[in-house]
């Protein structure tokens, strides 16, 4: 609900207070980072969807997709191809929605670092609760999300 809300909203007009900018310099169990690369880091959302809803990043400071270097773009595909085997492994995933959203137009809560969403899915997981009670429910704290992940991450 504080997300909701707007509550405690990180600001993302710079560098210095982007939250993903910020996150890598955090230990791993701290800023909830599951794996990292050379370019690019999977970490926890903070407010998901689902459990074990993660998220692809550049450590780079870099707003749009269209800017990303090659590099960052291959390592982005590999580290979420490596998301969604580790999430099937872990939890059973039954399907995946995965996304970028790019601007206020496209639903970025965070439009000046790009990060790319990773959402397991599993059959009949939208249930009445979102419908009805407007509220999500999360079987897992996201500290258990994270280690179960973090352990599971194939090398």
């Amino acid at each position: 609900m504080a997300y909701i809300r707007g509550e405690n909203k990180p600001a993302d007009a710079s560098e210095k207070e982007c939250p993903f900018c910020r996150i890598p310099s955090l230990d791993d169990e701290s800023g909830l980072v599951v794996r990292r690369g050379e370019t690019a880091y999977v970490l926890l959302n903070l407010y998901p969807y689902a459990a074990g809803h993660l998220m692809v990043c550049p450590y780079r400071h870099v707003a749009d997709y269209t800017e990303v270097t090659d590099e960052e773009s291959a390592e982005i595909a590999a580290l979420t191809r490596a998301a969604m085997r580790t999430v099937r492994a872990v939890s059973h995933a039954e399907g995946f929605n995965i996304g970028i959203n790019q601007g206020t137009a496209g639903g970025a809560g965070i439009r000046a670092h790009l990060h790319q969403h990773v959402v397991p899915r599993w059959v009949g997981d939208a249930n009445f609760m979102p419908v009805i009670g407007r509220t999500k429910t999360l079987p897992q704290l996201l500290q258990e999300t994270r280690s179960l992940l973090a352990e599971g991450w194939a090398p």
